[in-house]
């Protein structure tokens, strides 16, 4: 039997993206009521748990049993947290899902920082005061009114 070799095709090249298309971000100032602060201070409570909690758990499951835990197996694990645990059904699932982003990336220069013979300095469990922000993707995550300003 003689094995035919296949044919490689040419590497597809990308589209060169248009330069006037570009990626924007907006940070927005607001002045929350006292319950308002009390929301967004709970919401980053559970974001700091949540963070804890995965790194441990990718800890716990590499010292216990040699096994790596990904970004998508605990994503997978969110809904059921949610049914747990009733303090997270208040949270939008995109906010707790990027939580679990920052954690893999976290990861990922851990580990990069590591092949490179890098000083490594693995991830750290998040305090009160080094956890100070979460992100939403939704733009009525948080709804905000305008306030008319009296014309002088």
């Amino acid at each position: 039997m003689s094995k035919e070799k296949k044919q490689t095709q040419p590497k597809k090249t990308r589209k060169q993206k248009s330069p006037n298309l570009r990626n924007k971000a907006f940070t927005f100032r607001i002045d929350p009521t006292e319950k308002q602060i009390g929301k967004l201070e709970w919401t980053l409570r559970r974001c700091k748990e949540l963070s804890n909690a995965a790194l441990q758990e990718r800890r716990d499951a590499y010292k216990m049993c040699g096994v790596s835990v990904s970004y998508y197996t605990q994503n997978k694990q969110l809904p059921e947290i949610k049914e747990i645990r009733e303090e997270y059904r208040d949270i939008h699932s995109q906010v707790l899902q990027d939580v679990l982003t920052r954690v893999d990336k976290a990861m990922d220069n851990f580990f990069r920082r590591v092949k490179n013979g890098e000083k490594a300095g693995y991830p750290r469990f998040e305090s009160g005061d080094r956890y100070d922000s979460f992100t939403s993707t939704q733009l009525d995550f948080i709804h905000i009114t305008q306030q008319k300003r009296a014309s002088p």
